[in-house]
């Protein structure tokens, strides 16, 4: 599944696998093998992986099964700031600005009597 999902993000982002090796540093065979399913990419070739095709490492690691997307409650919150925090496409100012209507929203929905 984390295969197909890498190609289809590959091939949305118009790269072929020789693109995406040379922005990534990883080979194109073994890309190639990740694609189908024969190797498991370490954390770092995700994140680099991630980084070329511009997809949330976050979205990688959940189809490589090491993030549960499915965490409830507070964790939920946390995962959401965590991830505006850690947004590098965004300046520190769309952050905080982010991170504020994103907690104004929580905080409405919560104390309103249906809930979210």
């Amino acid at each position: 599944m984390l295969g197909s999902f890498i190609r289809a993000q590959r091939q949305m982002a118009n790269l072929s696998l020789r693109q995406l090796s040379a922005l990534t540093e990883v080979s194109n065979p073994y890309l190639s093998q990740i694609e189908r399913g024969l190797h498991e990419p370490s954390v770092r070739v995700l994140k680099s992986i991630a980084d070329a095709l511009d997809v949330s490492a976050e979205s990688l690691f959940e189809q490589a099964g090491l993030v549960d997307r499915h965490v409830a409650g507070a964790d939920d919150d946390r995962a959401t700031e965590a991830a505006i925090r850690a947004d590098a496409k965004l300046t520190q100012a769309q952050r905080t600005a982010l991170l504020s209507v994103y907690r104004s929203y929580v905080q409405m929905n919560a104390e309103s009597p249906s809930g979210p």
